[in-house]
């Protein structure tokens, strides 16, 4: 028998591998306790399974989380993790603690296919999907070595957990990993297991339609947006996936997905980049398109509809790209707040250890010829600089 690595199942999944054994479905749910709940990694720890169980687990199944390489620690706290996953390749994870809650970044691939302009990952090219329990293992590991580390004993009625919030904005495009990201999401989301409510387990995707719809029905989270542009052209620059599923595909897949969403919004992520994105053009456009969202949304009997979270750039040599200046991200962020669109501006967290947005790279062995792709991409963001950024502001497809 193959041995099985049982941070792969979900509990239903669990379930089926202890009645190959001859188990009932309740041993599932205590061994997905144990495993998850507990971080237990050795069966023998495992005190309340009959040894007889015990015995046929250590045959046919393992807890296999991933190696650490790396940790590092910013001065704000974040901490940020890099795990080998075999084949010379890397993927990072980071957690991002407030003081009412704590939030654990994962990544879904090694590498990205998708090839963002901006994103440090992208730049890194695409070496393969990650299993199940290699998205799972990094919320395992992370949840129990914050837990080991806390420093003072829990009050009454507090939770027990660490981390609160799962954001799926890690390397990779979680979309684009679908088969091995919805079990993950599940055991995230199980009473079992980490307990997560659907509100604070977010997926962010640049835009993979078809499988938008398919998680609406399957296992609606709350759902991120990579925006970035308010217009195809500069997009399709920015976001190579938009000429697939240009924008208004894309914010149609949206209104779908509200009727499933745990929330009454769709959160749309803009990455501010110095005379790219981030001219007065560029926030009228933006509003433009979010003031339509909103009302198709408000029709449909969702409230909020859209939230706005403007990113600043956390530039990297290979970007060609520069952050946007502060005074015009407020700027641009006063034309949509004027206008009652809710927009944040996201605060940079750890980026004195390369863990802020669109920086983690970890080590990928590509497979994808991203130099040739990405030279592709500098050509066609040439017209883009700050003196021609404004010829982009109105482009349109025909």
């Amino acid at each position: 028998m193959t041995t099985a690595n049982l941070l792969d199942f979900d509990l239903d999944g669990l379930a089926v591998f202890c009645e190959r054994l001859g188990e009932k479905r309740f041993r599932a749910t205590q061994l997905f306790r144990w495993i998850h709940q507990r971080g237990a990694s050795d069966f023998d720890q495992m005190s309340d399974l009959a040894k007889s169980l015990r015995t046929k687990l250590k045959t046919a199944a393992c807890i296999q989380g991933l190696s650490v390489i790396t940790q590092q620690e910013s001065a704000d706290g974040t901490i940020k993790w890099l795990f080998d996953v075999g084949g010379g390749n890397a993927v990072e994870a980071v957690y991002i603690p407030e003081d009412d809650r704590g939030t654990l970044c994962v990544s879904s691939q090694a590498g990205c296919a998708v090839g963002c302009r901006f994103c440090s990952t992208g730049h890194q090219g695409f070496s393969r999907n990650l299993s199940t329990g290699e998205i799972v293992a990094q919320l395992w590991f992370a949840e129990h070595f914050l837990r080991a580390r806390r420093q003072r004993p829990l009050q009454s009625g507090e939770d027990h957990r660490v981390i609160t919030n799962v954001v799926m904005m890690g390397m990779g495009e979680p979309l684009q990993n679908y088969a091995a990201l919805v079990p993950a999401l599940r055991v995230m989301l199980d009473d079992h297991g980490y307990g997560l409510s659907r509100r604070r387990l977010t997926v962010s995707t640049s835009g993979v339609v078809p499988m938008m719809d398919r998680l609406s029905q399957d296992c609606p989270v709350a759902l991120a947006v990579s925006l970035h542009a308010p217009n195809d052209t500069l997009r399709d620059g920015l976001v190579p996936l938009n000429r697939k599923y240009p924008i208004q595909e894309l914010l149609d897949t949206c209104l779908r997905y509200l009727a499933h969403a745990p929330r009454d919004f769709i959160t749309f992520e803009y990455c501010m980049l110095d005379g790219v994105n981030d001219q007065p053009e560029h926030a009228r456009e933006l509003l433009a398109l979010m003031q339509a969202f909103r009302q198709k949304a408000a029709d449909g009997g969702h409230g909020v509809g859209c939230k706005l979270n403007l990113i600043p750039f956390n530039p990297f040599p290979e970007s060609g790209l520069k952050r946007s200046p502060a005074e015009r991200v407020q700027v641009f962020a006063k034309v949509l707040l004027d206008a009652g669109i809710v927009t944040t501006v996201r605060k940079t967290r750890g980026d004195d250890i390369d863990a802020a947005c669109g920086q983690l790279a970890g080590d990928v062995q590509d497979r994808t010829s991203v130099d040739a792709r990405m030279a592709r991409q500098r050509q066609l963001l040439q017209p883009l600089r700050p003196m021609d950024a404004a010829r982009t502001s109105g482009g349109s497809r025909a």
